[in-house]
């Protein structure tokens, strides 16, 4: 009898698709604290120290007071789930009135993570104060006040910019309308999850309406695709 012995590999033709997370939303609903679905969270909501973010339609916006002995309990949200170690942020802003607060900022967050008393991640903000433009890329150590300053340049932002960051490996990188301004390299966070805040400072009673974003996206990395490897081409049979 003769025996016919094949050594075979099947393997599949198809391309292996690996996607980002994205989450996308221009604000559809009035909301205080902001919410979508149960998708955010909170500064004060899971946070404590700090101050919630909220919606009317088309605008998310604060809820600092601007001053006190809590100076530093910025807006914050974040947007809950899992992602991904490389994190981009944007969205664009919006100005609808102004008052004599000497800081309102906009905040895009990365690997960030927030639960009681604690804070912690990178923020890139953006002053929208004409008088007082600056950008920075901030560490957020933990606790209330905590922060390191890890870059800043004298670049504001105005109603309709885009401001933008990524986080790749230890590098962070802040964007104004699609160019980068500068860059920091920071280890200490590896991961969490991406944001936005917004800040006032001042001991008058600011407006927390008068600015904030009109939109939101954040995505863990770029779509890829991966093709299999080639078929063999040393399959042999041998005849007994």
């Amino acid at each position: 009898m003769k025996k016919i012995l094949l050594s075979l590999i099947i393997i599949s033709g198809c391309a292996l698709s690996v996607h980002a997370r994205t989450y996308s939303t221009n604000f559809p609903a009035t909301e205080n604290p902001l919410s979508d679905g149960g998708q955010w969270i909170n500064g004060a909501a899971a946070g404590i120290d700090w101050k919630n973010c909220q919606s009317t339609s088309g605008f998310a916006f604060g809820t600092q007071t601007g001053g006190g002995t809590s100076v530093y309990d910025d807006s914050t949200c974040l947007v809950g789930g899992t992602w991904g170690p490389n994190q981009t942020g944007q969205a664009k802003v919006r100005i609808v009135g102004s008052d004599g607060t000497r800081s309102e900022e906009v905040e895009i967050r990365l690997r960030s993570s927030i639960s009681g008393h604690s804070n912690t991640g990178y923020e890139i903000n953006c002053s929208v104060k004409s008088g007082n433009p600056y950008m920075q890329i901030v560490r957020w150590n933990g606790r209330l006040g905590s922060f390191t300053l890890l870059d800043s340049r004298s670049v504001g932002c105005a109603n309709g910019d885009v401001l933008k960051a990524d986080v790749v490996g230890t590098k962070i990188t802040a964007y104004k309308n699609g160019v980068a301004i500068f860059s920091a390299n920071d280890s200490t966070f590896s991961n969490g999850q991406p944001g936005m805040g917004f800040f006032i400072h001042d001991f008058s009673s600011p407006t927390n309406a008068n600015f904030g974003f009109s939109n939101f996206t954040a995505t863990d990395g770029s779509s890829t695709t991966q093709n299999p490897p080639a078929p063999p081409t040393n399959l042999s049979a041998t005849v007994q």
